[in-house]
């Protein structure tokens, strides 16, 4: 039996969740278009530039997207693959200045958004992941955000640390 459509008649309130984690996934990662491109530039790029509290806030975000596509009913692969994507942009954000550079292109959140309504509107029927599965990987995705938000801020005061040394002499 083929999934119905997120949106067609019957899923009105599955079609405006939809919309409404695409509106944050676009805030987050699309939400000013720079003049003369197509590259659009998103709140989570900045956030990331707030040492520590930002990467964290910006990440609960991205976790919480995650989680509504569980709710969604979304198989444990593709659930593993929105949150990898997660993973390796919480990773690259790490980096200062180069961190968030990278967060302008790679747009965790609007690839994480694509799988979701990717998987929503293919007629094949998957099995949902189990609740201790999604319960392990939103915890596991929670403590990972603020262990790499804890490692930022380690990282830029290790950095500040060693420009005082040098100025000191």
């Amino acid at each position: 039996m083929a999934k119905p459509s997120p949106t067609t008649p019957g899923n009105q309130p599955q079609a405006a969740k939809i919309r409404q984690l695409r509106q944050l996934s676009d805030l987050l990662d699309n939400a000013i278009r720079v003049p003369g491109t197509s590259l659009g530039v998103g709140l989570d790029p900045v956030l990331g530039l707030i040492p520590g509290g930002g990467d964290v806030l910006g990440g609960l975000i991205s976790v919480y997207i995650v989680f509504s596509a569980a709710t969604m009913g979304l198989p444990k692969e593709t659930l593993t693959r929105m949150a990898s994507n997660i993973v390796f942009d919480s990773l690259a954000g790490t980096v200062p200045v180069f961190g968030d550079l990278f967060d302008v292109a790679w747009k965790a959140n609007s690839k994480n958004m694509d799988l979701l309504e990717s998987h929503l509107a293919s007629p094949q029927v998957s099995k949902k992941a189990d609740r201790w599965f999604i319960f392990l990987l939103l915890g596991c995705l929670i403590l990972f955000v603020i262990a790499i938000a804890a490692l930022g801020f380690f990282i830029i005061s290790l950095l500040l640390k060693i420009i005082q040394f040098i100025i000191s002499g």
